[in-house]
């Protein structure tokens, strides 16, 4: 990206967001979305993942969608690759980054992931060093930073231990993940500075979903405290399969509109974001969640 930003936003929407959906969406879909965020200016947009159709089916064909995009100087387009055949399937198809996904919650990752904590840095290892030997760049998320499902509170000290593990993996980037939508500004912000102890501020990201309607709030929180790289999801996209019927990924829209009106850059153009907001919707069937989607679409579409 040439424009100048002071706030990265990772958009997720393409992965995180869809695989949650209830209908999924053909490639050629999947490809004019991302095309069209990448017209947007969104400087990473996430295109899929290498994990077996047989426990994520929506994100299926996504060494298609890599092959079919257009790709946009300076934008990265990253997949999620959680083992070595994974990653080795997704260079295949001309990934140039990748991440890989663990937990904080030994719960969860048993549930998620069907493996403990530990067994995930066994598979992550040799991801890394692969990606390492080829000029590869990893990201890594950690999913339950403010909550599980299954265990209830997560101790901020076990979130910075994967992080620091993560971090020596050779992880460039590492993604804090609310999962289930229940930080609120204080946590997030206790969470964060507990990461922050064993690592460089700069090396991580904030991932929040809505589910009680504080993804916003939480933000707002975590850049008081000096975080420069967002995770959001066009329209919305996505849910929580831990809360039926619970909103998911914090909307990129939303997440735009606060960050200028902070007067904070993003390389963002809202109305071609919008452009990419109403085709998803129109292509899934449903209404935005977005709230700022909701009020700009209408306004332009009364101009």
């Amino acid at each position: 990206m040439t424009a100048a930003v002071d706030v990265k936003l990772v958009e997720v929407g393409p992965r995180d967001g869809l695989q949650n959906e209830a209908r999924a969406l053909p490639v050629p879909v999947r490809v004019a979305l991302i095309d069209k965020l990448t017209a947007a200016g969104l400087p990473v947009i996430e295109a899929g993942s290498f994990v077996s159709p047989k426990w994520v089916p929506k994100m299926a064909d996504t060494a298609s969608v890599l092959r079919g995009i257009t790709r946009a100087p300076g934008v990265s387009y990253p997949v999620l690759t959680p083992n070595l055949r994974g990653f080795e399937d997704a260079v295949a198809a001309g990934a140039t980054e990748v991440a890989i996904f663990g937990a904080a919650s030994e719960t969860f990752s048993r549930r998620n992931i069907n493996c403990s904590i530990e067994e995930s840095f066994a598979r992550f290892a040799p991801v890394c060093e692969a990606a390492g030997a080829q000029g590869i760049k990893v990201r890594g998320y950690i999913s339950c930073a403010l909550g599980c499902p299954y265990e209830g509170a997560v101790d901020v000290g076990a979130v910075a231990e994967v992080a620091a593990r993560l971090l020596r993996l050779g992880c460039y980037e590492i993604s804090l993940g609310d999962t289930i939508g229940v930080g609120t500004p204080n946590k997030a912000r206790a969470m964060l500075d507990a990461v922050a102890s064993v690592m460089p501020l700069g090396r991580l990201a904030a991932h929040f979903h809505d589910t009680y309607g504080q993804a916003v709030a939480n933000i707002f929180a975590v850049l008081e405290r000096g975080v420069t790289v967002l995770d959001t999801s066009v329209a919305g996209l996505g849910g929580c399969p831990y809360a039926a019927g619970a909103a998911g990924n914090v909307a990129t829209e939303d997440v735009v509109y606060l960050l200028e009106g902070l007067g904070l850059r993003t390389g963002v153009e809202m109305q071609r974001l919008l452009d990419a907001s109403e085709y998803v919707m129109s292509e899934l069937g449903r209404r935005t969640v977005s709230k700022a989607s909701l009020a700009l679409s209408h306004k332009r579409s009364a101009a």
